[in-house]
């Protein structure tokens, strides 16, 4: 075969996804920079931008010419930038703000524990606690402004999701919701809001819940419909409410510590619903981010993605059935389950 034949233009394809780590790094020292921020105040050329920012001019102007080549920036003039509609997102000021997000996937704790791989791989347990000696949530704890980062991608991600998750299912129709593990309540006030309704319940760790109601929730217009309460899903889930919310919550673990969350959903829940929010795989050979995502939770976690029969077993296992998977319009889907 030719060295210019096929085979040579698939190796060239593949060797693409080099630049994928490229473009990821470059936006991760954009949002570091808070670059987005400084062209809409107006501060366009590099030479003013790595003053303020008190960075190396030329490998500043280098990393915007790289990301306007994607359509991230423009360059509208010789080493003068504005932003486009791909780097509005990477503003700290708009509402939905991914700024934090790539904080986040930047931080040694993520992009450390994606470069260890291969341990996970050999080992099948994440490189991440290799890397730091703890589990996930005991790191994030004992490491308040990891935590935080963690934190504020988890809110951004939820301020992403929350629309198309609210309008994609009836929630009104259980009358009360309880959202275990919702963090910072920022995906129930969406459901909450979109459902005039509905009583709402944020239920996750004191610590957890402290940061979100210094964050505002529940905010003034949703104080008389929605509340907090202490739950510690590993131990006992509160009793009080129709259905049961999980997002992105069973993805973090193995089968074996997430059934022991979904039995205990399952011992306050004599015939009502429990409703996961989680990505949806694709069939064999096409396309998922969520068979990447699912990569993710080797090396952060320990937990996985799963097909819907996999989650129709897990759910089995602890005595719900599997009643149907609600499409959204992102690449999350809602499981509704029943007990069996």
């Amino acid at each position: 075969m030719s060295s210019q034949g096929p085979m040579a233009d698939s190796g060239m394809r593949v060797l693409q996804s080099r630049n994928d780590v490229v473009l990821h790094q470059a936006l991760y020292v954009a949002a570091s920079l808070g670059i987005a921020d400084l062209l809409e105040r107006d501060v366009h050329s590099t030479a003013d931008l790595a003053r303020q920012l008190s960075v190396h001019e030329d490998a500043l102007y280098r990393t915007l010419r790289a990301l306007a080549s994607q359509g991230i920036f423009e360059e509208t003039l010789p080493r003068i930038f504005r932003n486009t509609p791909l780097s509005q997102p990477m503003r700290s000021d708009v509402p939905d703000t991914v700024r934090a997000l790539f904080l986040f996937f930047g931080s040694d704790f993520y992009a450390r524990a994606l470069g260890e791989m291969l341990y996970s791989v050999r080992t099948g347990k994440p490189s991440r606690e290799m890397l730091f000696g703890m589990e996930t949530f005991d790191y994030l704890a004992q490491n308040p402004e990891v935590a935080k980062a963690f934190d504020d991608a988890m809110t951004a991600l939820s301020n992403l999701l929350g629309p198309a998750v609210a309008r994609s299912y009836d929630f009104s129709a259980w009358g009360s919701l309880m959202d275990v593990g919702g963090g910072n309540g920022v995906l129930l006030s969406h459901i909450l809001r979109a459902h005039r309704n509905l009583r709402g319940v944020l239920a996750d760790v004191p610590h957890v819940l402290q940061r979100a109601t210094q964050r505002g929730f529940p905010s003034d217009d949703l104080s008389s419909r929605a509340t907090v309460q202490n739950c510690d899903f590993f131990r006992e889930i509160p009793a009080g409410c129709r259905a049961y919310l999980m997002k992105s919550v069973i993805h973090d673990w193995d089968d074996e510590q997430a059934l022991q969350i979904l039995n205990n959903c399952r011992r306050v829940i004599p015939a009502n619903s429990v409703l996961l929010v989680e990505l949806g795989l694709s069939e064999p050979n096409q396309p998922s981010n969520g068979k990447l995502i699912d990569l993710v939770m080797l090396v952060l976690t320990g937990g996985k993605e799963r097909t819907t029969a996999e989650y129709a077993a897990l759910l089995q296992g602890a005595g719900f059935r599997l009643q149907r998977v609600v499409p959204t319009c992102t690449d999350f889907v809602i499981i509704e389950s029943v007990p069996a």
